[in-house]
């Protein structure tokens, strides 16, 4: 009889000590997979020689798993192309990629509050004398695969006249407008070849990540293409959502994320 009793006790504190461990949401198993990039400098950047990665995105991530109470954080390199697909399948928790807010993305996803604010520019060759946008009239632009900079240049263009809403021909590598065509490259790499050789007159990216591509010889243009908010993005109406957006939310308003901002600005 006296077992019994020190039997049920024991199963009572064991659900008291389970209850107040989920309540305070500080001791998950496992590690936070996180989808980031690995080309972009002081934001997701893999060192390949040392295996580590490095920027304000990558703390970011794992100053999210502390505060979700995570073991710890695995990083997953994404790219523009499979970002969207590799979250969908569950094959990362989020991705924190300089992802930005889209209404189109907001279909599939759900983001946080946005962590940083970009522009999307467009990026040229100093030689190519070029002063702004009506110099790229009939001219070749290059913009990142599966990347929204494509969309929101081409409606750039056409809201300051300089391409029309006929549309010559559009393929996986390029699109042809009555006015400029835009080529489609796989890696910004890719784009910063094609700038340098002239295979296009000049490239559109977020300014984040042209930074890892600018030098003496370019700049940008006087023209904003697009702000870009970027956010953390999971599974829609999965259970982490909430607890991300918290989470994410509580970093902006005690100043967390400004701090990492301006350690890799």
């Amino acid at each position: 009889m006296k077992m019994r009793r020190w039997s049920v006790l024991l199963s009572v504190l064991l659900i008291l000590t389970a209850a107040i461990t989920g309540c305070g949401g500080k001791e998950k198993a496992g590690s936070l997979k996180v989808g980031v990039r690995d080309d972009i400098m002081n934001f997701g950047y893999l060192n390949k020689e040392t295996g580590r990665y490095y920027g304000m995105e990558i703390d970011l991530a794992g100053k999210l798993a502390d505060e979700l109470g995570y073991e710890g954080v695995e990083f997953v390199t994404v790219r523009p192309d499979n970002r969207k697909q590799m979250l969908l399948e569950g094959k990362v928790d989020c991705l924190i990629a300089a992802y930005s807010i889209a209404d189109t993305r907001k279909e599939n996803f759900d983001f946080s509050a946005p962590y940083y604010t970009d522009e999307t520019g467009i990026m040229v060759e100093k030689s190519s004398l070029f002063t702004g946008a009506d110099d790229l009239k009939e001219k070749t632009i290059g913009v990142l695969s599966g990347s929204n900079a494509g969309p929101l240049l081409a409606q750039k263009l056409y809201d300051i006249g300089l391409i029309t809403d006929k549309l010559i021909s559009d393929t996986d590598e390029a699109t042809e407008y009555e006015g400029a065509s835009v080529i489609k490259a796989e890696k910004y790499s890719d784009l910063d070849t094609m700038l340098e050789t002239g295979a296009v007159d000049a490239v559109c990216m977020d300014k984040c990540i042209a930074g890892t591509y600018m030098n003496e010889n370019r700049e940008f243009l006087d023209i904003v293409v697009a702000e870009q908010d970027y956010g953390v993005a999971t599974q829609k109406d999965s259970d982490l959502s909430k607890p991300v957006a918290d989470a994410i939310q509580n970093m902006l308003d005690d100043g967390t994320i400004d701090k990492l901002i301006d350690k890799w600005d």
